[in-house]
């Protein structure tokens, strides 16, 4: 069946296919409870409309992860679209095409050839040494290649984090082109920054935070394993007081305690690291926003609501030709 184009549908439409259930909320209360779906596919998300008490028997063996045959009428509540569900059936785990249901930054070749050609450039042996423990590691670069790089925030797509990598990576070189840092310290840091996602997520269904994940955090996961495979290294390969830096490039990259960070950037690298992984974050739930229509009431240049990714602000998508 053809995948269906869920940004580009529009009220007054009759939606069937196969979706995944991203989302499961139960809302309401009293005598008037009822659940709301969130459904998608490679190319976006639609919310349901409310199954309330009467219509939740329909909702047995529809769970979050799971892949639903959905038949419905596109409406809008509030001018933002949602699905009218009139049938909803889970569908058997063998006719699913996980890449169907999962966004995807598609091929990421062109990123890892960026990130292995930076890593040759590195003049430091210990440094090189160090990534190499991760970056030559065939099993941690199948993780690294799929692994989003948040589950429904920026880059939640497969192969996200590897492309989050490359803008963090891109940014930063061109920082050390102004300003007096150490740039092979700066680029080992981006490329360890976010190592611990791959433990921290998982993405064979729907993008889920791990056990591990909500336990202790990808900040705290990353610095676990730059500590597990550098403590199998000769101490002449890993010096204490270099890994020192590179964990509190780990450590610190999220800039603030109240943002995540166990320690705040204390080295100028750090401090570069910081703002380079703010800047690709930031810069991708902007675009994100501008780019949704659900986010905005029909023609109208201002959102009609707060994005919790930007700091429950507002975005505006007009532009100008400029005179061309």
């Amino acid at each position: 069946m053809k995948i269906i184009d869920l940004p580009g549908v529009t009220a007054g439409q009759r939606l069937e296919g196969s979706l995944l259930v991203c989302e499961v909320e139960q809302r309401g209360s009293g005598t008037q409870p009822f659940v709301l779906l969130t459904l998608g596919n490679s190319t976006g998300r639609i919310q349901s409309a409310p199954f309330w008490s009467e219509d939740l028997p329909q909702l047995d063996g529809v769970t979050r992860g799971r892949v639903v045959e959905v038949l419905g009428d596109v409406t809008t509540y509030r001018d933002r679209r949602q699905l009218r569900v009139s049938s909803i059936r889970a569908v058997p785990e063998e006719r699913i095409d996980w890449r169907e249901m999962l966004p995807s930054v598609g091929d990421t070749r062109p990123y890892w050839r960026a990130l292995d050609c930076w890593r040759s450039q590195i003049a430091a042996p210990r440094l090189r040494a160090i990534l190499a423990l991760f970056y030559d590691d065939d099993a941690f670069r199948q993780r690294y290649d799929q692994c989003p790089a948040s589950i429904s925030g920026h880059h939640a797509l497969l192969g996200g984090l590897l492309r989050h990598t490359w803008e963090v990576g891109t940014m930063a070189r061109a920082l050390c082109r102004t300003v007096p840092a150490d740039p092979d310290l700066l680029l080992a840091g981006v490329l360890l920054h976010d190592i611990g996602k791959i433990e921290a997520y998982s993405w064979n269904r729907a993008f889920e935070i791990t056990n591990r994940g909500y336990l202790l955090g990808h900040v705290a996961l990353g610095s676990q394993m730059l500590n597990e495979r550098a403590g199998q290294r000769d101490p002449a390969v890993a010096p204490i007081a270099e890994l020192d830096l590179l964990q509190h490039l780990i450590l610190s990259h999220h800039g603030k305690l109240e943002f995540g960070a166990p320690v705040e950037p204390m080295t100028l690298e750090a401090e570069l690291l910081h703002h380079a992984d703010n800047a690709s974050a930031r810069s991708d739930s902007m675009a994100k926003a501008v780019a949704t229509q659900d986010n905005f009431n029909g023609d109208e240049l201002v959102s009609a609501r707060n994005i919790w990714q930007l700091d429950r602000r507002r975005v505006f998508r007009g532009k100008s030709t400029w005179g061309l």
